[in-house]
């Protein structure tokens, strides 16, 4: 089984380079790490980097999930390759832009771009955001699936994540204690369907939806709270279509024995107990 320690960074294409690194800085409220010619790297937390604009398609995204080490990543390499996924090992170039020791991508059965990764960098300086934002950490991702049962299988059985609850049939699923690190949105093709900051408290949350509601940066769902997490929650739009959440108080799953995944129907209710709908423009 590949054991998947934590959600480590994503990387999107992008065709305008300079609208994304002001969007993730003034609204978003990361902090640029560094800047290259053609991609610009960026913080929200002790990580070196969370996220990675780079000039290239905006169907090029990629999300990435820390392993323990070199041991366990060609372990996980080999599991793949043994059930006839593609695998590509990193080149020193390509791990360095990463920056990581190592690294090896594949395609989940869907098609997304995932990484495996080996001791990605920390920084001894401390995170500064470039607004107050509240933000303390990159959390988890949303995927799209063209099948969510048989993604969910190749999550939980070839991986260790675990369904904390589900949607219909789509899982939220941790990989460490926090209530999920990955959901699955049905689609008709693959994409990162959201990406996850958390904040610090409910404050943060209206703050920021006054702050982009007033910039005119599209509300897609919230504020509100997910009836399966306890997370509150705001989504909005970002570059090239891609959805940003900002959430805080979501559930920790402290006994793995114990738990047991709750059913919730496929309604508006059980994405928002507040009354909260998502906009069409929360899905492709």
């Amino acid at each position: 089984m590949i054991e998947l320690k934590d959600v480590c960074y994503a990387r999107l294409g992008t065709r305008d380079l300079e609208g994304a690194t002001t969007f993730a800085t003034e609204f978003l409220g990361l902090e640029v790490a560094e800047q290259r010619r053609d991609a610009v790297y960026f913080r929200s937390d002790e990580r070196g980097h969370t996220l990675c604009y780079f000039e290239g398609d905006p169907e090029d995204q990629t999300v990435a999930f820390e392993v323990e080490d070199e041991a366990a990543l060609l372990a996980a390499a080999d599991t793949l390759d043994r059930m006839n996924h593609r695998v590509e090992r990193g080149t020193a170039d390509e791990c360095a832009r990463r920056k990581v020791k190592d690294f090896v991508a594949f395609r989940d059965p869907t098609g997304n771009r995932i990484e495996l990764a080996v001791r990605p960098e920390r920084s001894g300086k401390r995170y500064f955001a470039t607004r107050d934002a509240g933000i303390t950490g990159f959390s988890h991702v949303g995927l799209y699936t063209t099948d969510p049962v048989r993604d969910e299988a190749f999550w939980t059985q070839v991986c260790n994540a675990r369904v904390s609850d589900r949607i219909g049939d789509i899982p939220l699923m941790r990989v460490n204690e926090i209530h999920h690190t990955i959901a699955l949105l049905a689609s008709d093709k693959p994409g990162v369907q959201h990406i996850n900051h958390q904040v610090t408290n409910n404050d943060d949350i209206l703050r920021s939806y006054h702050f982009l509601a007033d910039r005119n940066v599209e509300i897609v769902f919230g504020p509100g709270r997910h009836p399966t997490s306890g997370a509150r929650f705001l989504y909005f739009k970002g570059p090239d279509g891609m959805v940003y959440e900002y959430s805080v108080g979501v559930d920790a799953i402290e006994d793995e024995n114990s738990h047991q995944p709750r059913q919730f129907g496929f309604e508006p209710t059980s994405l928002c107990k507040w009354g909260s709908k998502p906009q069409p423009a929360f899905r492709r």
